[in-house]
């Protein structure tokens, strides 16, 4: 289930110092020698694949990156200080074209991997440069030259980290726009969505998640009824799914338990790898429940569904409940990938050595 998130994004790395005209001006000396200094580098603009983003969600809220420009040259044979560079951390995957042309310039395929996006443009000379035999006191200098500028457009094809399961009209779609950038089709009728929807989750700076809302499930989805069963293998890349089930369904008839376990027999059916995947209950559309029924229908429903797990009570259509639910889930995902990552090699020669820290050495040897 890959998905393209793009943002497009302007970046200017840092024109060079200027060189500077100057002469050296000592005591009995009538004419001193050129001692103008080079103008410094501008500032490059890096990019670094980060293995723990997964969205390029950041940079829509941040366009515009401009490195420092260098410093200008200065008398006495000083040379100008470099500008300071800038990277930018993007996730592993991440595909840089020109947004004008359309040409692939870059891509981000490896860890760790660091590339120049933009070069600072290199510093012009000082007066010093243009001393000879002939011109002992030379007043040429040069600009700085000016440093790369571009307008970039950033893609990456992402899998989703959370799978929204459910029957039709369960509330996933309401619930996907109250906590996303995502905004899909929404109707007081079933089967409203008919293609996976994709949503960027911004917990913080550098903090989010993917969740996919995908059409709902209904009894024998895995043999094939409804739309659901197209788009069950889909989920077997995510790290967690989130059951959403409407508490407070308009037909009186159904019974919320048994819909639920019906979704649950049809994972089983389809893989049992999807089955055993983590997977939390979401109890949604509780504003339709008066405030003190909730508690009781809410103890009912997991007694009844025999569920042993985390349980989330909320409301997608007035948001309440949302804020714990998406924080929750960014520290289970966050925890998954930090298990996952490979632990790093110690050297061998120091294995087992303690490390002691040095305020606290005199009591140690007491």
């Amino acid at each position: 289930m890959k998905f393209v998130d793009e943002a497009y994004i302007d970046i200017s790395a840092g024109d060079g110092g200027n060189g500077c005209v100057s002469f050296r001006h000592e005591k009995y000396k009538e004419f001193g020698g050129p001692n103008g200094g080079d103008g410094g580098r501008g500032g490059h603009v890096f990019a670094v694949a980060d293995p723990n983003l997964n969205t390029l969600v950041d940079f829509r809220y941040a366009r515009r990156y401009d490195a420092k420009r260098g410093q200008h040259g200065m008398g006495s044979d000083m040379f100008g200080a470099a500008g300071e560079d800038i990277t930018l951390k993007m996730p592993v995957g991440t595909i840089i074209t020109d947004a004008e042309t359309g040409e692939v310039l870059f891509e981000l395929l490896q860890p760790g991997e660091v590339i120049t996006i933009a070069k600072g443009g290199d510093g012009g000379f000082g007066n010093l440069r243009f001393k000879s035999a002939i011109n002992r006191a030379p007043r040429q200098k040069t600009p700085g030259w000016p440093g790369e500028k571009r307008n970039l457009k950033l893609e990456l094809k992402v899998l989703a980290d959370v799978g929204l399961l459910g029957l039709p009209n369960a509330g996933k779609s309401t619930l996907i726009t109250a906590i996303s950038n995502a905004r899909p089709r929404i109707a007081d009728y079933p089967f409203t969505t008919l293609h996976p929807n994709l949503g960027v989750v911004r917990v913080g700076p550098e903090q989010s998640f993917v969740v996919a809302d995908l059409p709902g499930l209904i009894e024998g989805a895995s043999e094939g009824a409804g739309l659901g069963h197209l788009f069950l293998r889909h989920l077997q890349r995510t790290r967690l799914l989130l059951h959403v089930v409407d508490v407070a369904p308009f037909d009186d008839n159904a019974d919320p338990v048994a819909q639920a376990k019906g979704i649950v027999n049809e994972l089983k059916k389809y893989d049992a790898g999807l089955f055993a995947k983590p997977r939390w209950l979401v109890l949604n559309k509780l504003d339709m429940v008066p405030e003190e029924e909730r508690a009781a229908v809410v103890k009912d429903f997991v007694k009844r569904f025999k569920y042993k797990g985390p349980v989330f009570e909320i409301s997608a259509l007035t948001r309440e409940g949302c804020e714990p639910l998406v924080k929750a889930v960014y520290q289970h995902i966050a925890a998954q990938q930090i298990a996952e990552q490979e632990p790093v090699e110690v050297d061998p020669r120091f294995k087992g050595d303690a490390v002691i820290d040095p305020r606290f050495a005199d009591d140690d040897q007491s």
